[in-house]
């Protein structure tokens, strides 16, 4: 082959589209897939779940799980693997303050780390060993009688000794027990090395099956066999329950194709199980009698029951919470904030706490005392997507709609104006009105939604190939993204609703009196609070000159709102001044500002970043773009209200509008 027939393609580096980017595992999996469809010896698909440690052991526990009858004692055990990657040891460190915080314990004292050796493990060090780790395991180990444990110690180690068996290696792990709720349980952190210093892989199939059996062999090995009383007691509760049961898993496989089964069992006992079963999910209107003892179960009955369970115990903590605050809510009403019906409105309220929903995934709730009276339950998602919410403030919870956005609109026009490309230069042909830091708000959406969909596809010259159905993938992406933060909280006041009827500043309360933000307020629970205090402040803003009493009704100053934050503004700067040894300097529309993002103050009238130059200083409204400029130097034009930001010295910075 001659040097002209060599003809290079260019494109990015490490591009994962096609077997190209695909891992070499990942290929392996694909084609022993393809090879084994239509194979009349096999009757699934190779899926990888067998390979790693474990697999065969994995395969013989499952086995024995599936026949282990009535009389094993239970144990869960939810398992996630984490991937360290660029983040390094800053997710792991987290995590293990997180499962080492204060209040967990029996006596509720900060957790106590501990290692197969050791009753007081070296934190600093586990993780200083996981240094350029690939991964980590993260387990939580729960037995259903894990409260008639003295000490949860004994049973971690054990079952961390006979994984280390099964696997054939020996594991570096710590773990920390927790009390803290109805059901103790354990957190173990397994670093990802084998003791050879190799990447620790565990079959699927161990990791789905083998050490829950394990957990349960060595539970029912300390407490026995559950008796026949137990396990009559149990079943026969299982009757009324409103979540999944066994009964209806067990019913469910015994259904034929048009999901009908019989009442009908051999053993007298099973049959007014059964029969009972079937007559409460008839009652919820999910199975339906058809004559003699056959009955039709609903098509998603497992999914249906399983969101009545999650709501029960939604609402069974709720009822908890209430009593341990002692909140005054006689027949107070409980909602679940859900962000997939369309119809749901904001939910304005006082936080009164914000806790765990999935400890493994670290998915946390907000519970929302509502100016409606009603209590709601709000799911927040993963927890560092959402800034920490102090109890107290005043929110509004908003759901996030995932439906492309005006920029994924933008991005589609161009590209549909110039055969499926996109960059900055065509966007700005596209609409000469446009500025290049506009245009580049749109290549870091395009590279978000690379990054984490491959949805496009970027060229060595910097342009995008955008497909034709990009609005859909932009929906899909926004999709994924509200898994993460389904709801946006907004911080409408960081002061406590009932120290804000005479505070010296623009408070949420005048906000409500003069109408920019009234929302409908119930004569119960927090509604009734804030009309409390409302009563207050007017007599406040009376005796300060800023209100009339006029042919009965109340008249609020015009410029009500301005007085206020510029009163508490001048305050805080000349206390800032004193502290600083600066001029204090008001911003103005049309002024130019610059200079390095000192810190962020919290007024009554809201946020505020502290801008700091050589010998003055100013207060503006901090967005979340400008607190995470702490300690740069910013630049802006004030243009009435809103500031727009460049970074840096220069006025060719990338912009944080």
């Amino acid at each position: 082959m001659s040097d002209d027939d060599f003809e290079p393609r260019l494109g990015r580096m490490r591009a994962r589209g096609g077997k190209r980017g695909r891992s070499y595992l990942g290929q392996v999996v694909a084609a022993a897939a393809r090879v084994g469809m239509g194979r009349g010896w096999r009757n699934r698909r190779f899926d990888g779940s067998r390979i790693g440690r474990g697999a065969s052991i994995g395969r013989l526990l499952g086995s024995r799980d599936r026949h282990a009858g009535l009389r094993a004692r239970r144990a869960v055990v939810k398992t996630r693997l984490v991937r360290l990657g660029q983040k390094g040891l800053s997710g792991a460190r987290a995590h293990l303050r997180y499962i080492q915080r204060d209040g967990v314990t029996r006596e509720g004292t900060p957790g106590a780390l501990y290692s197969a050796e050791r009753d007081q493990a070296d934190g600093k060090a586990f993780l200083e060993r996981q240094a350029g780790d690939r991964h980590q395991f993260r387990f939580i180990v729960s037995a259903e009688e894990g409260d008639e444990y003295p000490d949860l110690k004994p049973l971690t180690r054990r079952l961390m000794a006979q994984m280390e068996q099964d696997l054939g290696t020996s594991l570096d792990w710590v773990a920390v027990d927790h009390f803290n709720t109805g059901h103790p349980h354990t957190h173990i952190m397994l670093r990802g090395k084998d003791d050879r210093g190799e990447n620790l892989v565990i079959a699927r199939e161990y990791i789905a099956h083998g050490l829950r059996t394990r957990a349960c062999e060595l539970v029912t090995l300390d407490l026995g066999p559950r008796s026949d009383i137990e396990i009559e007691r149990r079943l026969r509760h299982d009757i009324g329950a409103e979540r999944l049961t066994n009964i209806d898993r067990q019913l469910v496989r015994e259904s034929d194709e048009h999901r009908t089964v019989a009442a009908a069992h051999r053993d007298p006992f099973q049959q007014s199980l059964r029969a009972g079963r079937l007559q409460t999910l008839g009652t919820m209107g999910l199975a339906e009698h058809v004559g003699a003892d056959r009955w039709r179960l609903a098509d998603r009955l497992e999914e249906t029951l399983r969101r009545v369970g999650e709501r029960g115990d939604i609402i069974r903590m709720m009822q908890r919470e209430i009593t341990a605050r002692k909140l005054d809510r006689p027949g107070v009403d409980h909602v679940i904030f859900d962000p997939a019906d369309g119809d749901t409105a904001p939910v304005i309220g006082r936080a009164i706490l914000r806790g765990l929903s999935d400890e493994l995934h670290d998915r946390h709730y907000l519970l929302v005392d509502g100016v409606d009276g009603r209590l709601h339950h709000v799911e927040l998602g993963r927890g560092d997507a959402t800034e920490p919410t102090t109890e107290g403030a005043i929110v509004r919870v908003v759901a996030r709609v995932p439906v492309a956005r005006e920029v994924d609109r933008t991005v589609a026009a161009v590209a549909a104006a110039n055969d499926g490309r996109y960059s900055i230069d065509l966007h700005l042909r596209h609409d000469p009105r446009a500025t290049e830091a506009f245009a580049q708000t749109h290549v870091r959406r395009l590279e978000a939604m690379r990054r984490l969909m491959r949805s496009v596809d970027r060229a060595a010259d910097g342009s995008w190939t955008v497909a034709d159905d990009h609005l859909a993938r932009a929906s899909a992406f926004e999709a994924r993204q509200a898994r993460d933060r389904p709801v946006t909280v907004e911080l409408l006041s960081a002061i406590p609703v009932e120290r804000l009827g005479r505070a010296d500043g623009a408070t949420w309360l005048d906000r409500t009196l003069v109408g920019t933000e009234a929302p409908p307020l119930r004569d119960a629970g927090f509604g009734r609070e804030v009309r409390a205090v409302q009563a207050v402040r007017r007599q406040w803003l009376i005796e300060q000159g800023l209100a009339e009493i006029e042919q009965g009704s109340t008249r609020y100053r015009a410029n009500l709102l301005a007085i206020l934050q510029r009163r508490e503004l001048l305050r805080v700067a000349g206390q800032l001044s004193d502290e600083l040894g600066l001029t204090f300097v008001e911003t103005k529309s049309g002024a130019r500002i610059e200079g390095k993002v000192d810190r962020r103050i919290d007024l009554v009238s809201g946020r505020f970043a502290l801008i700091e130059k050589s010998r003055e200083f100013t207060l503006v409204p901090c967005t979340k773009a400008l607190e995470r400029q702490l300690g740069k130097q910013v630049g802006g034009i004030m243009r009435g209200d809103v500031i727009s930001w460049t970074i840096g010295r220069g006025r060719g910075g990338p912009s944080i509008s």
